[in-house]
């Protein structure tokens, strides 16, 4: 249990720290920093960026009740595999003519490695504490 909860807290900042700088500085973030073209609202971004703060916030709490909660840990697992393979299709084939793949790579990247993370961690807990007794 003391891996899956290292792993959630981890994945907790990350998402925390995404979300602050998406509901802060979207603009800037997605067109001066990453180089991609504007969007067309970043109202959306914003509200983006207030859900993976919300995010976070659940996976503290998973991770403070994990002897009872652990298996909840397969929807984050869920989300990190669907984060990545949205953002490594839209590296591969959605990237905007002239505007780098390499935000959207790291992305995914990222959101694998913290996906078997979480499998790894969720192997570990199932044998220390099965759902079914």
């Amino acid at each position: 249990m003391t891996f899956l909860r290292r792993v959630l807290r981890a994945q907790a900042i990350l998402w925390a720290l995404a979300g602050a700088v998406l509901a802060s500085v979207p603009a800037r973030l997605h067109r001066d920093l990453l180089d991609q073209p504007p969007l067309p609202e970043y109202a959306w971004v914003r509200i983006a960026g207030v859900m993976a703060v919300v995010l976070a916030m659940l996976m503290v709490l998973v991770s403070e009740h994990l002897a009872e909660l652990w298996w909840w840990t397969w929807s984050f697992a869920l989300l990190a595999a669907g984060t990545a393979t949205v953002a490594a299709l839209n590296a591969a084939i959605g990237v905007a003519p002239g505007a780098p793949a390499w935000p959207w790579w790291v992305l995914a990247t990222v959101n694998a490695v913290v996906g078997a993370l979480d499998l790894i961690g969720l192997s570990r807990a199932s044998r220390e504490r099965p759902i079914v007794p």
